[in-house]
């Protein structure tokens, strides 16, 4: 298991925005960083009410966004607009190219969200969009599957041999990990104990396969586990 803290990452100030970067991503660049597998970035966003990320484009990457607190407005050149709030998982594949907005649909709350960029299986393909709602109940003290190549069990579909598992715990909770390959595991928020490491909001940890995960709540908490070939 190798840690990577959150206090360890790229951070960027714009006034409006504030975002903690996993690993290298736009002015922060550190070649020991620059992504996990499949898994390119994460980054961690603070948007204040009233702003956001005017439209921009994207080709060839599956982008998920998983709101922490607030709301969220997308819109994209593909006719979609939709409102995301915590619990919601959304996920964009942006193929041949595609154009979109972030904003925070508040004007005056914060929003705080993760981005998360998977390098795709299969270049150059249409475009296209999804967005599911995951309620707390089916994420508390268990693991449950947000996305995955084929949108197994529910969960919306990525153009990658990734799974990606949402799950949220109580302090002393313990549940089996689902099997991985090569793992890669974000705490969203709280505190858990993984492997007997202390890890908190914004810490990471990567496993090797074969790895033995054991996660146990230390508080109330919210973890990501990336599955990846």
């Amino acid at each position: 298991m190798k840690i990577r803290r959150a206090d360890e990452r790229g951070y960027a100030d714009h006034g409006w925005l504030r975002s903690y970067h996993t690993f290298s991503f736009a002015n922060y660049h550190d070649p020991k960083h620059m992504g996990f597998r499949a898994l390119r970035v994460i980054n961690e966003d603070h948007v204040a009410g009233g702003h956001g990320f005017g439209a921009h484009p994207h080709r060839d990457m599956e982008i998920i966004s998983y709101v922490l607190e607030g709301e969220m407005e997308h819109k994209d050149n593909m006719g979609n607009g939709e409102v995301m709030r915590p619990g919601d998982v959304q996920r964009m594949s942006a193929g041949t190219g595609v154009v979109h907005s972030e904003f925070n649909h508040s004007k005056e709350n914060g929003l705080h969200f993760l981005q998360i960029w998977i390098e795709p299986k299969a270049l150059g393909i249409k475009p296209s969009y999804e967005q599911k709602a995951f309620p707390a109940a089916d994420r508390q003290n268990q693991w449950r599957l947000v996305a995955s190549q084929q949108g197994r069990e529910g969960s919306v579909s990525l153009n990658q041999d990734v799974n990606l598992y949402a799950g949220s715990f109580d302090a002393g909770d313990s549940v089996k990990t689902p099997a991985t390959r090569y793992a890669w595991l974000h705490v969203v928020k709280g505190a858990v104990e993984v492997n007997g490491e202390q890890l908190s909001t914004g810490d990471a940890a990567a496993f090797e396969p074969g790895d033995a995960i054991s996660v146990t709540g230390q508080d109330t908490s919210e973890v990501l586990l990336f599955d990846l070939a």
